[in-house]
């Protein structure tokens, strides 16, 4: 009915809402895991299906080159795309292209 698909609806949504969130949060913790000394809070602040890192144009093309992770070259990176299986290994290579050097906290 009506009414079932649309609560069908709604719990999908939240489902996914949360999974991204926990990827938010799952990031910046394997982040501080690799050893990395930035403020990454900004990234846990924002809502959405995307994340502002702070990294700069040569800092994405790099992650792109050397790692195979595709994001835009002003720094934002799709959470939909982060799972337990991989997270770790973006997270690794995100600090080694931000280590020592600083990133932008907002938008």
């Amino acid at each position: 009915s009506g009414d079932e698909l649309k609560d069908q609806y709604y719990e999908e949504c939240a489902h996914m809402a949360n999974r991204i969130k926990s990827m938010r949060n799952l990031l910046v913790d394997k982040l501080k895991e690799a050893g990395s000394t930035h403020d990454w809070s900004h990234v846990t602040e924002q809502i959405g299906m995307f994340a502002f890192t702070g990294m700069n144009s040569d800092m994405c093309d790099e992650l792109t080159s050397e790692y195979a992770i595709f994001l835009t070259r002003d720094g934002r990176i799709s959470l939909a795309g982060l799972n337990d299986n991989n997270v770790e290994y973006v997270a690794k290579a995100i600090h080694s292209v931000t280590d020592g050097k600083s990133i932008t906290t907002s938008s």
